[in-house]
C-alpha cells in the first residue's frame, strides 16, 4: 500500500554538472563523463533506497535535459544550429534544436543508465521518457510542417526505445507530458493517442506524468496567473481514463488543483504529488500523510502512489535528499494511519 516514487529527475552532483540549472553544462567529457554519470546514478539509487522508496529511478543523471537527452540519439535533428523559441505556450524562451529530416533512432538511447540501474537495485525500477507532445513543443520543426504528424513520428521512436527498456528489465515506463497542462484541447484530441502509440506493445506498467513544471521562476510566475483553482487536468483526465495507460502522475500538495479531479481517473493508478518541488521547505511526515488522506477520498488505497509533484533537478542536492527521506517517512506513517 502507498508505494512511493519520484517523478523522475534529481539534482546532479557538482562534480558531474552545473548545479541548480535545468540545462547544466557537464564538468567532464568522454570516458570521464560516462563514469561520472554512472557514479551519480548509483549515488541516487542508494539515496532512494535509504529513504525507503519502493520504486526507484536513475534520477536522469545521464541526461542534460529530460527532452534533449532523448533527442541526442535521433537522426534528422540539427543540434548545431539551435534557434530561440518560446515553449510551453511562450511561458519561457529556450534554445532548441531543429527537425530538418525524417526522424530515426541512431541506436539505443538509454541502455547504459537503464542497465546500470537494473543491475544495482532489487526494487521496482521506473524509467522516464519525454512524451511526444512535449517533445514537439521543445523542438523547432523545419521538416514535417504538421505537429501531429511529427508527434506520431516521435512516438514511433519512443516506442522502439520503450520496448528495449522493457527488455532491460524496467518495471515502469513513464512518459512525461507537461505540455498536456498547456495545450489541453490538443492533449485530449491527439496527445493521449500519441502516448498510447509510444506505449504500444508494452506489457510492463505504463505511466504519464503531467505537472505544472519544475520549481523555476518562469513556472512559479505562470502558476500565479492560474487563479484560485487549477482545472487544466479536467480536460485531459477523461481521455486518459479511457486510454490504455495504467498510471497517471499529478500535482497535489501546495497546488490549487481541486482534489476531486482525481475522481476523473477512476480505474487508473494515481501517483499523487505529496512533495512540493517549488519550495525548499521540507515536508513533515504528518503533512505527507495528511495529503495522502485527502487523496484517499477520491482514490482507492491500492491505487494511490505517493510521489513528488515534479522532478527535483534544479533543487539544492541536500534539500532534495531530505525531501526523499520525508516522502519515505510520510508514506510509512500513512500506512499505519490508514490501514
Amino acid at each position: 500500500m502507498f508505494e512511493t516514487a519520484i517523478a523522475g529527475s534529481l539534482p546532479k552532483p557538482a562534480w558531474l554538472a552545473e548545479t541548480q540549472k535545468l540545462w547544466p553544462q557537464w564538468k567532464a567529457q568522454g570516458d570521464e563523463l560516462r563514469q561520472a554519470k554512472a557514479d551519480a546514478t548509483l549515488l541516487w539509487i542508494k539515496a532512494q533506497e535509504d529513504a525507503g522508496l519502493d520504486i526507484v529511478g536513475d534520477g536522469e543523471q545521464a541526461r542534460q535535459h529530460f527532452v534533449h537527452g532523448f533527442l541526442e540519439q535521433v537522426e534528422g535533428i540539427d543540434f548545431e544550429h539551435k534557434v530561440k523559441m518560446g515553449i510551453r505556450d511562450n511561458r519561457y524562451d529556450a534554445m532548441v534544436p531543429q527537425v530538418v529530416a525524417p526522424l530515426k533512432l541512431k541506436g539505443r538511447v538509454h541502455a547504459f543508465e537503464a542497465q546500470l540501474a537494473r543491475a544495482h537495485t532489487k526494487k521496482k525500477l521506473k524509467f522516464t521518457l519525454p512524451g511526444p507532445m512535449t517533445i514537439v513543443d521543445t523542438v523547432a520543426d523545419k521538416f514535417y510542417g504538421d505537429k501531429v504528424k511529427m508527434a506520431f513520428a516521435f512516438a514511433e521512436l519512443l516506442n522502439q526505445e520503450a520496448l528495449a527498456l522493457q527488455a532491460d528489465g524496467v518495471d515502469i515506463i513513464q512518459f512525461d507530458e507537461p505540455a498536456f497542462n498547456v495545450y489541453m484541447k490538443d492533449a485530449a484530441e491527439w496527445g493521449v493517442k500519441a502516448v498510447e502509440r509510444a506505449a504500444q506493445g508494452l506489457t510492463c506498467t505504463t505511466a504519464v506524468h503531467i505537472c505544472y513544471g519544475y520549481g523555476i521562476k518562469a513556472n512559479n510566475d505562470w502558476k500565479e496567473k492560474l487563479g484560485e483553482e487549477w482545472r487544466q487536468y479536467e480536460q485531459v483526465f477523461p481521455a486518459l481514463a479511457k486510454s490504455s495507460i495504467k498510471q497517471v502522475s499529478l500535482e497535489c500538495y501546495h497546488s490549487h488543483v481541486p482534489p476531486e479531479m482525481m475522481k476523473l481517473l477512476e480505474g487508473k493508478d494515481v501517483m499523487v504529488g505529496v512533495i512540493d518541488v517549488a519550495s525548499d521547505v521540507i515536508e513533515t511526515p504528518e503533512e505527507i500523510a495528511d495529503t495522502i488522506g485527502r487523496a484517499l477520498q477520491f482514490v482507492p488505497k491500492n491505487r494511490l502512489f505517493p510521489c513528488t509533484n515534479c522532478g527535483l533537478a534544479p533543487m539544492d542536492r541536500d534539500v532534495a535528499m531530505k525531501k526523499l527521506q520525508a516522502l519515505g517517512a510520510g508514506a510509512a506513517l500513512a500506512r499505519e494511519r490508514y490501514r
